[in-house]
Formats: C-alpha cells, sequence, structure tokens
C-alpha cells in the first residue's frame, strides 16, 4: 500500500505523481512530470485539501486510507475547481457518501456544473474558519489566481497555507516532497515555466494576492502542484512570484523566427550577433518550428529584450509564429525592448503585419529600424541586422 507522508503533525501529503502525462493542459509540455498535491488533516473532523486527476484515484484512495484505517472523511476543501484538482470528486463520492464539499459559492456552483449535485455541501466566505478540532482553517479568496472562484486554506496552528495553483511548479516529486529535499534547480526553472504559461496573464491578481498573503503569519507554503516550501524556501518562492508578478526582467534578450528555408533564421543570427558585441552575453534563440512554445514564453517572460521574425508565408506572417504572438499578448507581457523584422520575395509588409500589430499596443519600448529582407540578406542587410541587436543591447543594458 502506498503511504501518506507526513507534512506537519497530523497533517499529509496524499498526492500523486504523473510521470505518464505528455501535456498539462494538453498544451504545455513535462518532461519531468507533475504532482498532483493533496492533503489530509486527521483531527476531531478529518479535511481532505484539493483532489487529484480521476485517473490516479487508486494511488489517492490508498494515501488516504493507510492513515483512517476505515475513519470516513468529512469535508473536502476545495481550493479551485479546475479538474487536474477535482475530477475524483465523484469516486470520493462514492467512497465517502456522507463527505461534505467546502468553498466558496462561484466554487461550488462550479463543481455543480462539473460533478452534479453533491449529497451535503457547506459555503464558506472570505475570512470565514472551519473548526477541524485542534486544527482551524481559515479561507481567503484570491479571485483570478488564476480562476475566479480559486481561494487558499491557512491552517492557523502550524502556519500552513494551502496555496493551490498559487506557488506550484512542473515536475514530479522524486522520493521527497520539501523544497529543501531536492534539487531546486530544475524546480525553480519549472516553476518560471509554469508562472509564465498559466498565471502570467493574472499578475495583477498575483500581486493583490500576495500583499494579502502578508498579513498571515505563513511558515509553510503547500501547493497543488511541486515541492511544499518550509523555511528559508518560504521567502524565496514568494520572492519569486513577486518578481514573476512585477514583470522584473534580467539583461536578457530572447530571439524567435519563423524560417522555411533558412533565410530569416540567418537574419535572427545577425540580430544575436550585434546583442552579444554590445555586451549582452545572456541570448535565446528560438525557432518557432521547432521550439517548446512554454520554453519560449518563459524565456519571453524573463528577458528584457525581444526580437520577433518571420518570413512570408502565403501573404502572411509565418504560421509557427502566430501561437509565439497570441500567447505574448495574452499574457499581457510589457515593458521590453521589442524589435521586429521581416522576410518577404513578392508581398512586402504582409510578413510582419501581426508584429506590427502586437508591438502598437502599450507597454513596449520599440526599435524603430524594423528591417525588411527581399528573399535573402544582402550585407547591407546584415549590416541593419547588427546595428538592431547594437540597439537592442543598449537599451537592455541601459
Amino acid at each position: 500500500m502506498l503511504k501518506a507522508i507526513s507534512v506537519a503533525e497530523n497533517i499529509w501529503w496524499v498526492g500523486v505523481n504523473d510521470r505518464k502525462t505528455h501535456l498539462f493542459e494538453n498544451l504545455w509540455s513535462l518532461p519531468y512530470g507533475v504532482s498532483y498535491n493533496s492533503y489530509l488533516i486527521d483531527d476531531e473532523k478529518v479535511a481532505l485539501i484539493d483532489g487529484v486527476k480521476a485517473e490516479f484515484f487508486g494511488e489517492y484512495l490508498e494515501r488516504i486510507q493507510s492513515i483512517l484505517n476505515g475513519r470516513p472523511v468529512d469535508y473536502l476543501i476545495v481550493n479551485h475547481v479546475e479538474p487536474d484538482h477535482s475530477s475524483a470528486i465523484r469516486m470520493l463520492r462514492q467512497v465517502y457518501p456522507n463527505i461534505t464539499i467546502v468553498s466558496n459559492k462561484q466554487a461550488l456552483n462550479f463543481v455543480k456544473q462539473f460533478y452534479g449535485e453533491s449529497a451535503s455541501t457547506k459555503e464558506v466566505k472570505d475570512g470565514e474558519t472551519l473548526d477541524l478540532g485542534a486544527h482551524k482553517l481559515t479561507f481567503a479568496a484570491i479571485p483570478m489566481v488564476h480562476w475566479p472562484e480559486t481561494m487558499v486554506s491557512f491552517e492557523s496552528t502550524t502556519g500552513i497555507v494551502f496555496s493551490c495553483d498559487a506557488f506550484g511548479s512542473y515536475g514530479a516529486l522524486n522520493g521527497g516532497i520539501f523544497d529543501d529535499e531536492m534539487d531546486m534547480h530544475v524546480f525553480t526553472a519549472e516553476t518560471r515555466r509554469y508562472y509564465a504559461t498559466i498565471v502570467g496573464r493574472f499578475s495583477t491578481n498575483v500581486q493583490a494576492a500576495l500583499k494579502k498573503a502578508s498579513a498571515l503569519p505563513i511558515k509553510m507554503i503547500c501547493p497543488s502542484h511541486g515541492p511544499i516550501h518550509r523555511g528559508e524556501g518560504v521567502a524565496k518562492v514568494v520572492a519569486l512570484y513577486d518578481s514573476l508578478s512585477r514583470q522584473e526582467t534580467t539583461k536578457s534578450a530572447t530571439i524567435v523566427y519563423g524560417s522555411m528555408y533558412g533565410n530569416t533564421a540567418h537574419m535572427a543570427e545577425c540580430i544575436a550577433d550585434g546583442l552579444r558585441a554590445n555586451g549582452v552575453e545572456d541570448i535565446k534563440v528560438y525557432d518557432a518550428s521547432t521550439a517548446d512554445l512554454s520554453w519560449i514564453i518563459r524565456d519571453v517572460w524573463r528577458s528584457k529584450g525581444i526580437a520577433l521574425l518571420s518570413c512570408c508565408y502565403n501573404m502572411g506572417m509565418f504560421p509557427a509564429m502566430f501561437p509565439v504572438v497570441e500567447k505574448i499578448d495574452n499574457c499581457k507581457v510589457s515593458g521590453r525592448v521589442l524589435a521586429i523584422a521581416g522576410c518577404y520575395t513578392w508581398s512586402k509588409g504582409a510578413e510582419i503585419k501581426p508584429l506590427q500589430e502586437l508591438a502598437a499596443k502599450p507597454g513596449w519600448d520599440l526599435i524603430d529600424s524594423v528591417v525588411e529582407v527581399k528573399s535573402c540578406a544582402t550585407e547591407a542587410d546584415e549590416a541593419a541586422l547588427r546595428e538592431v541587436g547594437a540597439q537592442m543591447a543598449k537599451k537592455i543594458l541601459a
């Protein structure tokens, strides 16, 4: 039987690790897998906090029953209804028919929409407390981090906040569950990628949630994906989220291009040469046709400088560039130096029109020189592209 893992006295991790799903939300790659963290408080009343994907219910139930020895679960606290946390609800209700689902009004409506009527529900409001005995849970709404119903649950006797998707990360938990038990270099990078792909659009709401959380005496953060943060790790992950939600950048550049026959790829290399020759050492260059979009967005999120280049395809922008531009726009990326360039043979301007539309939105520090190459870059074109890189470098390093 799989065993629960102790988080604190009478509080247990009963989650599961998923190493077989290739795409999170059927979009974002999972080279290191992902965990679905659920927690159990064993008190006068037994409470589960968040759940797991339905396909892992067998493992989940084993961990729960390793603690309860036949006792029922009284409450399921639903901090967030997205199905990676909630799709086991139907099966939980079959095993524990008297379980009461606890959440806010909007979340309970979402549960009903996904899983039908529950026999027993309890609506809680922002700031309300649920008494389990020795443990007490206080609920705080953090709407749009990253769904409108999202809340966190704070256990006051231990100082543990159950934060659901906030402070989450891609990556399965390999043996340990705490940040000080594992290589956090991998998980910090995966936290950045998780934030950029899942939460980034809602950064203003994250800032509001961080201000709300600052009033709580938090000693441990238990998210629904990735490692549990304790000790020094609490301040580190809060500082990381603060930086990410402020869209703070490093003195780096990310270049993304769409190219059919290598001519636009060559243009991207020229810009990279100009950046490097003028002092920018941290440069990432991505081919939009082959690169993982989540890696592109992760590096776009941290980079002060962004260059987007497209060849012309059927009198429009190269198709592989559309998801890149759409995601940058959807995430509300701003405060960056932006350069755009294009390559065409007989339809000048068509290849960069969507890039110009993006650049026209507020928040960009646009490089004035827009290089358009006819078919293949000449020496003069190459020099102009290196100058674009030089102008970017000056702004990045300012």
